[in-house]
């Protein structure tokens, strides 16, 4: 692969703006090539062109370079502050770190204390802050998030210099002239972001720091600092792509066993009880699925996830695992269909209503597996997100929370359904074999299904409920009440369109009649918050309808995505599914039955589908967010500003002279004085870096 097409591969994409652009760079130097072959009879004109168009391109790759080193030179003063803010946390709890590590005999301590004073500490960031680490297991995952920005910028430096290595040698080639070479030399070997050897002391104190912190075993220091490779496609252990196609075919079988045994097994199975006991799994297994398949487009396009959900970077489950899992659980949705179709015959094995309670209980042993094995820590973290839904009000707001509860908005038919479960096996509980006679089970489906308008109220609501009050929680934290109490009056038309589609079915189970002053209220709070919803996706959530969005009209300025009109489609296709109630509540109004049953799970599906394409555009547009603040790795380490420390750095910075940053050391005496305004307005230079990083 040539390198230009590699470097695009192995950059990091939040920083895509700032390296080299060598792609550019190239396309320059062939075109002054078909300038310089017209004058190839002509030395002296050659040779004024020559002149004239180096100086122009040097002058292109000055710009690079000077772009390439202030951001280097930032990053690197953000991992210095970083750098003294772990190292003092890590101080602060020594005391405990080493009573631990006695109680366990697991850490030297002439290991750990030998690194803690060589490191610098930059009074002016760590003044006011308090310390907040106070577990081992944080500061070791501290340190490991540290050393991964260590890696990215280590590698930003190497690849932009392969990349000025490579295009003046090519000016060279391509243009018969040594100057390319000679202005490496001067230029881009004496620059700061080349010379500088503080990202090696850093990874290399980080290093030693943690193989303390794990009782000196370097392998297994190193096996947890391990960083991903940049430039290698992953590679997925052989069996798990062998179990997706495995669990997926088996899945294809049995529903054929499945439909042949629906169309000819008498008695006859019933439809709509079937839709209710199993549209659960399909749910789940479908909604796994289309997930895989957003992660597979994110990485491919180079939407950061693993960040944007703060992930661990060296573990966590890739598309294939979302296949392997929808697989697995898709073949036990299968299976167990196929079982309750085949129990319906005279020499059945058991009871066919076995069948559906069997495969939740599963579902639920899965998920709840307490033991080490079956994607543990996914589900660690599943369940302590899903926790952290439950009491939404005691916990600040971050992106994964939102986003899960935003699924949960689409799937609410998991709540509704978990209802009717509970509700089917607990309604003859006393005597659980009597479910097994068909009219017994007829009279309890019927009966679950309509059993209590107020609770399946409830239900559709609390996914609403969930994202309402973390709006509130969020404007608590951050009192701004734009965007957080609008997004909040969003998910209130959604309480209310429930609560007055409530009051219409009770209405309507009293007296019978379809229309009434609540059936008016329902329409008509659904149709606004339709309308609400769909604005935000569209404006806030997607970022779309920007005021600079250029040439990609109605959207906005920076799109991942290839095709534009890809964008467009979502709009309408969001717009669509969006308003499908229409269709469904003129069914269910005219037709009824199980027409409308059969409206109401197609409807479903499409909302399933909706929140699919959703999740593309609100990962990109958060990603766009990451990259405009060159945000690359988890800031866990850092506490933040109080507001009026953040205003009046702020504003010390923004005055006519400049912030006179003062520089400390461990003993808290002056050294020198950086003005960091006025650096911030021209290239760095070596002894700016140098002031600036060891005074």
């Amino acid at each position: 692969m040539k390198f230009g097409a590699n470097l695009q591969t192995i950059i990091t994409p939040e920083w895509r703006s700032q390296y080299v652009e060598y792609e550019d760079l190239k396309e320059v130097i062939y075109q002054y090539q078909e300038e310089l072959s017209n004058l190839e009879g002509v030395p002296e004109e050659y040779q004024r062109m020559l002149t004239s168009l180096e100086e122009s391109f040097f002058a292109k790759c000055d710009g690079q370079l000077s772009k390439v080193n202030n951001f280097y030179c930032e990053k690197l003063a953000e991992a210095t502050r970083k750098h003294a803010i772990l190292n003092e946390q890590f101080e602060s709890h020594k005391d405990h770190i080493l009573a631990f590590d006695d109680s366990n005999k697991s850490v030297k301590m002439g290991t750990i204390t030998s690194r803690v004073g060589t490191l610098v500490k930059p009074s002016m960031f760590l003044k006011k802050e308090k310390l907040r680490m106070k577990t081992v297991k944080e500061i070791k995952f501290a340190f490991s998030e540290f050393y991964l920005s260590l890696i990215l910028l280590q590698n930003f430096k190497e690849l932009n210099f392969t990349a000025f290595r490579k295009i003046l040698k090519k000016h060279d080639k391509v243009l018969n002239t040594e100057r390319g070479e000679e202005w490496r030399r001067d230029y881009v070997e004496t620059s700061p972001f080349y010379t500088d050897t503080y990202i090696r002391e850093y990874i290399k104190e980080t290093e030693e720091t943690y193989i303390g912190l794990e009782g000196g075993d370097r392998t297994k220091a190193m096996k947890r600092l391990r960083v991903p490779p940049l430039s290698e496609k992953t590679q997925y252990p052989k069996n798990t792509v062998l179990k997706v196609g495995f669990y997926f075919g088996m899945c294809l079988i049995l529903l054929c066993v499945f439909v042949w045994g629906l169309l000819y097994i008498e008695p006859r199975v019933d439809i709509v009880e079937l839709f209710h006991f199993y549209r659960t799994g399909f749910v789940v297994s479908g909604f796994l699925s289309l997930l895989g398949l957003n992660i597979l487009a994110w990485r491919k396009y180079g939407v950061n996830h693993v960040l944007i959900f703060e992930l661990n970077p060296r573990d966590h489950l890739s598309h294939q695992h979302l296949f392997e899992i929808s697989g697995a659980l898709g073949f036990l949705w299968t299976l167990s269909m196929v079982t309750y179709v085949y129990s319906h015959l005279e020499f059945k094995v058991f009871p066919f209503t076995y069948s559906p309670g069997l495969l939740y209980v599963t579902y639920f042993v899965f998920l709840f597996n307490p033991f080490p094995c079956l994607f543990h820590k996914a589900r660690k973290w599943l369940l302590y997100r899903m926790w952290r839904l439950f009491a939404c009000g005691f916990y600040q707001v971050e992106f994964a929370d939102f986003w899960l509860a935003d699924q949960l908005n689409s799937l609410v038919v998991l709540f509704t359904d978990f209802e009717f479960i509970v509700c089917f096996y607990s309604l003859h509980s006393e005597s659980f074999t009597s479910l097994t006679e068909k009219s017994t089970k007829s009279s309890a489906v019927d009966y679950c299904a309509h059993y209590s308008i107020a609770v399946s109220a409830i239900s559709h609501a609390y996914p609403a409920w969930i994202r309402f009050v973390q709006c509130l929680r969020r404007y608590y934290d951050t009192r701004k009440g734009y965007p957080h109490l609008v997004n909040a009056g969003k998910y209130s038309t959604n309480l209310f369109k429930n609560a007055f589609k409530a009051f219409y079915l009770y209405h309507k189970q009293s007296t019978g009649q379809k229309q009434s002053v609540y059936f008016v209220l329902w329409i008509a709070t659904q149709f606004i918050s339709t309308v609400y919803s769909f604005a935000w996706d569209i404006k806030m959530d997607w970022g779309f309808l920007s005021d600079n969005a250029g040439e990609n009209r109605f959207l906005r300025e920076e799109i991942i995505y290839l095709n534009k009109y890809f964008y467009y489609a979502a709009v309408v296709e969001n717009f669509v599914i969006r308003f499908s109630w229409v269709v469904v509540t003129i069914i269910d109004q005219t037709l009824g039955g199980s027409i409308s049953l059969g409206a109401k799970h197609i409807a479903v599906i499409l909302e399933m589908f909706r929140r699919f394409v959703w999740n593309f555009f609100r990962l990109e547009n958060e990603h766009v967010n990451n990259v405009g603040e060159f945000r690359a790795v988890r800031d866990i380490s850092i506490t933040p500003f109080q507001t009026d420390d953040q205003r009046q750095q702020d504003m010390m910075i923004d005055e006519s002279d400049g912030a006179e940053s003062a520089i400390f050391d461990f003993d808290g005496k002056h050294h020198k004085r950086v003005n960091l305004g006025r650096m911030a307005r021209r290239t760095l230079t070596s002894e700016d870096l140098g002031i600036f990083l060891h005074p």
